[in-house]
């Protein structure tokens, strides 16, 4: 009769891990130890790159609010009206099939 317990299934495979743990814990005190490794997954590395580039990205924001803000305060912004009435018009559409 084999129980499986949390994937594990069985007692063989229970003493098998536990021989795989001795025989490496048996190394003699002077044979080197291979050095440890870590291996990031390319989620991870996608995930760290996306952030990278999304604080670039805000600098460049702040930098155009700041310009944005210099030409409303001088008086020479002038917004393309096309532009915003087409941008108001699908905000609207888009609310209406919601």
């Amino acid at each position: 009769m084999s129980i499986d317990f949390f994937g594990v299934g069985g007692l063989g495979q229970i003493g098998a891990m536990k021989k795989a743990e001795k025989t490496q814990a048996t190394n003699k005190p002077g044979e080197s130890k291979g050095k440890d490794q870590v291996q990031f997954s390319s989620v991870l590395q996608d995930v760290q790159k996306a952030q990278t580039s999304s604080g670039t990205m805000q600098a460049q924001r702040n930098e155009r609010v700041q310009e944005l803000k210099a030409q409303i305060a001088e008086g020479s912004y002038h917004p393309d009206l096309n532009k915003v009435a087409t941008s108001l018009l699908q905000f609207m559409i888009e609310e209406k099939q919601s």
